[in-house]
């Protein structure tokens, strides 16, 4: 079977850049198999780049090539990196984009991206993606052995993947908004049952309290806030038939706070 190539990016659908790096990547394998992930990732936007790329990674089959790009420090001396984990391969900037994979992959083995053999020969300083990521995902592709690409290297993991968990309480964040308006938060399901309290929770988002922990978005009248395990085990905080992020007011980075019930 046609190997498989995943996007996932910050640019946009209105300008070429997507188009050019599929471009690249037919020009060195043209039997690839795309699925676009997304490319509305909010500019500049890391940390939900992260969870995007984290929350459907594992419904892809072996030998799957993620090529993401979210890439701020584009030029600079922000590392490029790839990533064997769970059978399969990410592509991209060392910046924290892969933070979430390499918190849920223990095994996971990096190497620096240092062969130039595989890169275009001409590197622009603003669009890795195409002269560096994509050709490197196309050769992985064509059967180039992941440990011809460079050296191991040991990878960035952000703080924000995980929540602090105090005795009193466990503090987390807002990794960002979807497309409904549920807020998103770096508190994980199993990150509640290492500190030890998964039931009796007051949930505060900054310093509002959500009034109702529920099951379904439909659990509450229209309306009404809650919040609840979303599919991909984060708490979310909902608002149901309507926008949390504008009912609350709500931006990433925001503070989440879970406290025992007194």
């Amino acid at each position: 079977m046609a190997p498989l190539i995943t996007l996932m990016t910050d640019f946009g659908l209105q300008d070429s850049y997507v188009a050019a790096m599929k471009g690249v990547v037919l020009g060195i394998m043209p039997e690839v198999r795309f699925v676009d992930i997304t490319h509305l990732i909010p500019p500049q936007d890391i940390r939900w780049g992260s969870y995007v790329l984290k929350s459907c990674y594992a419904d892809f089959p072996p030998g799957t090539i993620h090529l993401a790009v979210v890439d701020p420090g584009v030029g600079t001396h922000r590392r490029a990196i790839a990533i064997q984990a769970a059978r399969q391969f990410f592509i991209g900037p060392d910046n924290g984009l892969f933070s979430y994979i390499l918190e849920e992959e223990a095994s996971a083995e990096a190497r620096l991206l240092e062969n130039r053999t595989l890169f275009r020969d001409t590197i622009s300083s603003t669009f890795h993606g195409r002269d560096i990521f994509a050709p490197v995902a196309a050769h992985l592709a064509a059967g180039t052995p992941f440990d011809s690409l460079g050296p191991f290297v040991n990878p960035l993991v952000s703080s924000w993947v995980r929540p602090i968990i105090a005795a009193s309480s466990l503090d987390g964040e807002v990794l960002g908004i979807d497309r409904f308006g549920n807020i998103v938060t770096n508190i994980q399901r199993k990150h509640v049952a290492e500190w030890g309290q998964e039931s009796a929770l007051e949930i505060f988002l900054e310093n509002q309290k959500i009034p109702v922990f529920a099951l379904t978005y439909a659990d509450l009248f229209p309306g009404r806030p809650l919040a609840l395990w979303g599919s991909s085990d984060h708490l979310e905080i909902a608002v149901s038939q309507g926008n949390a992020a504008a009912f609350y007011g709500a931006r990433p980075g925001d503070r989440v706070r879970l406290m025992r019930q007194a």
